[in-house]
């Protein structure tokens, strides 16, 4: 902070008296403290800006970590209840106020060109790392710290679209989450009917694609022999998932997500599987956008029903097609195939050889081998996943999910992502170096067969 801030904050908050750090600090926080109260309820949205921006301020300043603790707890209860416009506010002084100073940039450049060495390379490193990442570690240290900064970044998500400006502030989030939710960091739990409610609950909430319905619903996923679940969790979060994978054993690659789900399904003896089957894989917390580490859950998975069932050969997906509708109609809007959509009946029993379904397989191979939003990622974000975690594109399926959200998501397919344990690795770099998408010669096929023409 500059010198003039500085000295105008002490002199604006700190008794005039204090002779020592200690007492300094206590008249900032007292002051501030004041400056909350006085307001109380009434507090109006201009007057917790300004409050909020000065707290901050002080937060970065070099306050004593006992007291900056004390603030960062204040700072986050005050932001959680803010209006969503005052949240907005807020986000945005952090942009303006809490960015890189040029000057600084300057300065460390210049000393660096002049006597290049380890110590003027770090403090160019520093320089060019915004205040506004400061007080985001400042703001972690306060009790469940954490828990709020994800909450804020999911805020922040949620804006991007209309105010792009705050792009620079979430990139700030994610930098900084990726170092806390290092892989390093994460313990991974098997999830069983015998684990605690509060996180049973959580898992119920947080399922992402295929919606549990009830306790009931929740226990035939969990407690039969041939089912398993896994989850990530962090040591600041103790009983909050962070991303979890539920597991079918089967004899064979499914086709289908009605049999894996039904209410009187048989369950396998486990030693009779060789298939392990992720049919369900949901990022718990909006806020870790960008921090990925499904491809860790799903190796150690792997490795650990290898371990329990050295039976196993095969581990693969049962997976939705979450963008195709959307793509059909947006870049193909005028085609029979857009039209047919609301023509099929998706519950006679003939749909399995309905004519439109070659027309619709072409459509969707192409739109899983070719349609990208760059060079290198796919279009649909959970080929995106798996693909970038090494998996290849086994097999597509017509009917694979004629639930509702399968239909209007998918037009009915599902797809076999196929993990090779053996390949992944090389797989995940050539897809993530050159955008290269490993399918099967089958898969290919739909898109090149002249039957589909």
């Amino acid at each position: 902070m500059p010198k003039s801030k500085i000295d105008a904050l002490k002199a604006d908050t700190s008794n005039p008296d204090a002779q020592d750090s200690n007492q300094s600090q206590t008249g900032i926080l007292s002051r501030l403290w004041q400056g909350l109260a006085k307001h109380g309820h009434h507090l109006n949205e201009r007057r917790q800006q300004q409050w909020l921006a000065q707290a901050c301020e002080t937060l970065y300043s070099e306050i004593g970590e006992a007291a900056g603790v004390v603030l960062a707890r204040r700072i986050l209860e005050c932001y959680a209840k803010l209006t969503p416009a005052a949240k907005l506010d807020f986000l945005t002084t952090l942009e303006k106020r809490f960015s890189t100073e040029p000057s600084r940039i300057n300065l460390a450049i210049s000393e660096y060109q002049q006597s290049p060495n380890a110590k003027t390379s770090q403090q160019l490193h520093q320089a060019t790392q915004s205040r506004r990442q400061e007080v985001i570690r400042r703001l972690n240290f306060a009790p469940s710290g954490i828990s709020a900064l994800l909450l804020m970044r999911e805020d922040i998500i949620n804006l991007l679209a209309t105010h792009p400006e705050l792009n620079p502030v979430d990139a700030d989030f994610e930098h900084l989450f990726r170092s806390w939710f290092n892989r390093g960091f994460l313990q991974m739990q098997t999830i069983d009917w015998n684990t605690p409610a509060v996180i049973l609950e959580k898992i119920i909430r947080y399922e992402a694609v295929h919606a549990i319905s009830d306790w009931d619903d929740l226990r035939r996923r969990l407690d039969p022999p041939d089912r398993k679940c896994f989850s990530f969790f962090h040591p600041m979060l103790a009983n909050d998932p962070l991303i979890f994978v539920e597991v079918a054993l089967t004899e064979h690659t499914p086709n289908a997500i009605a049999p894996l789900l039904a209410e009187e399904r048989t369950p396998i003896d486990p030693s009779a599987a060789r298939t392990a089957v992720f049919y369900s894989i949901s990022n718990c917390q909006k806020g870790l956008k960008g921090v990925s580490f499904g491809n860790f859950l799903i190796k150690q998975v792997a490795a650990e029903l290898q371990r329990d069932f050295p039976q196993l050969r095969t581990f693969v997906t049962l997976s939705p097609i979450p963008g195709f509708t959307r793509w059909l109609h947006q870049q193909h809007g005028n085609s029979v195939a857009a039209h047919a959509l609301n023509e099929i009946d998706w519950q006679d029993p003939n749909c399995k050889n309905h004519p439109m379904r070659p027309i619709l397989e072409r459509y969707i191979s192409t739109y899983l081998l070719e349609e990208k939003l760059d060079r290198l990622r796919p279009a649909d974000p959970v080929a995106r996943f798996h693909l970038g975690n090494g998996a290849s594109i086994e097999n597509i399926h017509w009917l694979g999910d004629i639930s509702t959200k399968g239909i209007n998501q998918g037009a009915s397919f599902m797809v076999n992502y196929l993990y090779d344990l053996d390949h992944v690795i090389a797989n995940h770099e050539a897809h993530i170096k050159h955008g290269t998408i490993i399918a099967s010669r089958q898969v290919r096929a739909l898109r090149e067969s002249k039957n589909n023409q």
